[in-house]
């Protein structure tokens, strides 16, 4: 289908392919990944023609069709209805359209055969392209990707750029060619458009290459996987997930191999050492030293996957609740959000707020984060919680003139240079990156300056508005491991599922302007979901708070002492207890870390012994943070 031989494409002095070799088959659903700046996007605009080869060839037939969605097309405005332009993609069947109407319109005062024949030529053609259905299977296209019956009749110009883009996608997908090259189809669209997108996709006759940096929509759609690295293609026969399998196979074996030769090499040069010293041997010496020149070197394994090194830090722990939802209504002139909605926010709750676009989850969680006050009803924040907001427009928040490293140190002064260093590291500012001005930076940089910002903050709860749009692989990797590790309370807005599935452990979903809960993370939620359209719709109960716990009584002091000295004693005790509190959960995790260890279980006497001592100290925790919330139930009272 497409064959291409020695590529090479150079920038600069920069080799960005060198002699690469891929051959792309009929019907193949390919994902093409690797690292930003390794190419991707170039190979695509290179194989459409947009930018010609320093060397090598790309061969096709002339014939082939090609369908390309690729980033530039945000730009792209018109003052026609969506529905017309989408229907565009039929440029024969709507040229035929309009010679039979000016046929038609002849015939009112023209009865010759000759044109009668023209008019019957012209139908027939119009009728073996399915003229008569496109405009019905443009509607189902935008359907599909979001768009309402009374969307397809507004002007291109009057949607944003993300939503002008689906247009687009739903135009390639219309023309139906031999092959769709798609970088970043995902990016504009919300949950439902992806799943119609991968329903569409794996039905789809033709071939498909996709860049991509949603690993769930990846593994959903493609057969094949080709790595773009260090100049060279690789083809992996499987999806985004046998591709990280076998690429671990495959450096297993080469790491093995590498340290053989090392040893080999090290081997060789000793025996050259002691041989050349002697006239006998020095022959044999050189003979050796032309060997070890000849040979060819297997290169170590890079490590690609760059980990979390930095731990969460914040001074104090929050409330039970941490935030409180009681009827809230939010209303706009053209749509309800939420009509008398509640829910709590628990600590130690990691939500995941999903959902169609429109359904108002930006809006909830600008009313949990404070920065949405017109609504009816009580959002309240508990006590002690300290909150980070991040969102995509903060980006443009970000000091232009500063380096990475400044903007950090600006932000959070208590935080030494190498600590800060070290987080901008995490996030794959390494060596003299983090003396990048801000103004320099990729949008996909900004974002992460801008989440490393969010994560150096004193907070023990974070409100993340899509913070994986514009992140690749590697970087969504870093913030899973990130929040993975984060101690406090969170709820996020994302559409990239894979990252969903491996922070959340409680789903939030708006559904008849209600907020609804399930208990569990997203791929059991996902299944649930699926069987749930397949029966008749049901609610789901937000569930009831626990009761409440009979709470040892707290020392209170005697009316004789004022407000004042009662609430600085009780925040003494209180900073008392939150310091116990952080000793016994430390207390607890080195238990768990012992008890992780499979050596222990050869020793059955001292297993038991540490899971008595790791059940007891787990209630002693239980047992003082009861205390902690009755003694900051009271402090609230008092500050009431």
């Amino acid at each position: 289908m497409i064959a291409i031989n020695n590529l090479t494409f150079e920038i600069g002095a920069r080799a960005l392919y060198d002699e690469a070799n891929w051959h792309i088959k009929p019907g193949e659903k390919i994902g093409l990944i690797g690292a930003n700046g390794t190419g991707k996007t170039t190979l695509l605009k290179i194989i459409v023609g947009d930018y010609t080869p320093t060397s090598g060839t790309i061969s096709m037939a002339k014939d082939l069709t090609i369908g390309y969605l690729n980033q530039d097309l945000l730009s792209y405005s018109s003052d026609k209805n969506i529905l017309h332009v989408a229907m565009e993609a039929f440029e024969r069947q709507n040229q035929l359209h309009d010679e039979i109407e000016n046929i038609l319109h002849k015939l009112e005062t023209d009865y010759s055969e000759d044109l009668l024949h023209k008019l019957s030529d012209k139908q027939h053609e119009f009728e073996a392209l399915d003229g008569y259905n496109i405009e019905y299977k443009a509607h189902e296209i935008l359907a599909g990707l979001g768009f309402s019956e009374a969307d397809t009749h507004r002007k291109l110009s009057e949607f944003s750029g993300g939503w002008r883009m689906r247009v687009m996608l739903a135009k390639i997908l219309l023309q139906a060619p031999d092959i769709l090259l798609l970088d970043e189809p995902t990016n504009h669209l919300d949950l439902p458009s992806i799943q119609w997108l991968e329903d569409y996709l794996k039905a789809f006759d033709g071939a498909v290459i996709i860049v991509s940096h949603d690993r769930w929509f990846l593994d959903k759609v493609i057969n094949r996987t080709v790595e773009s690295r260090k100049g060279k293609l690789t083809v992996y026969a499987g999806n985004y997930t046998f591709y990280l399998e076998e690429k671990a196979q495959r450096e297993e074996i080469q790491r093995g191999e590498f340290k053989n030769q090392q040893s080999k090499i090290k081997q060789e040069e000793r025996l050259i050492e002691r041989f050349r010293a002697k006239a006998s041997k020095a022959k044999m010496a050189q003979s050796r030293i032309k060997m070890l020149d000849k040979m060819e070197r297997v290169d170590d394994v890079d490590d690609d996957n760059p980990s979390v090194n930095f731990s969460f830090r914040f001074s104090r722990q929050s409330g039970r609740h941490v935030v409180t939802l009681d009827n809230i209504t939010k209303k706009y002139p053209t749509i309800d959000i939420l009509t008398g909605a509640e829910a709590v926010i628990e600590k130690g709750d990691k939500i995941a707020l999903i959902g169609a676009n429109g359904k108002g989850k930006s809006t909830l969680l600008r009313i949990i984060a404070g920065a949405d006050s017109d609504f009816t009803g009580k959002a309240e924040t508990g006590h002690n919680v300290t909150q980070t907001f991040f969102a995509q427009h903060q980006l443009e928040a970000l000091h232009l003139e500063h380096t990475a490293l400044q903007e950090l140190q600006s932000f959070a002064p208590k935080h030494t240079e190498t600590e800060l260093r070290s987080i901008l590291g995490s996030f794959l500012f390494t060596g003299d990156d983090v003396f990048k001005k801000i103004k320099v930076l990729s949008g996909g940089e900004k974002s992460r300056v801008a989440l490393a910002k969010a994560l150096t903050a004193d907070a023990n709860f974070l409100v993340l508005d899509e913070p994986t749009n514009h992140l690749d692989i590697q970087s969504v990797n870093i913030l899973i491991q990130a929040l993975q590790q984060f101690e406090g309370t969170f709820i996020v807005v994302s559409h990239d599922r894979y990252f969903l599935d491996n922070v959340a452990n409680k789903i939030w979903f708006i559904e008849d302007q209600q907020i609804k809960q399930y208990p569990g993370n997203y791929r059991e939620f996902d299944e649930w979901f699926a069987k749930r359209k397949l029966e008749p719709k049901t609610a789901i109960p937000i569930p009831q708070p626990k009761k409440e716990e009979k709470k040892e009584p707290v020392a209170v002091k005697q009316p004789s002492e004022n407000k004042f000295q009662q609430l600085k004693k009780l925040n003494q005790d209180l900073t008392k207890m939150e310091e116990q509190i952080a000793e016994m959960e430390k207390t607890v995790k080195q238990l768990e870390a012992q008890l992780a260890d499979e050596k222990l279980y050869n020793d059955l006497a001292k297993m038991n012994d540490i899971n008595k001592n790791y059940d007891l100290k787990k209630m002693e925790l239980g047992h003082i943070q009861l205390k902690w919330e009755a003694l900051a139930e009271q402090i609230m009272e008092l500050e009431a």
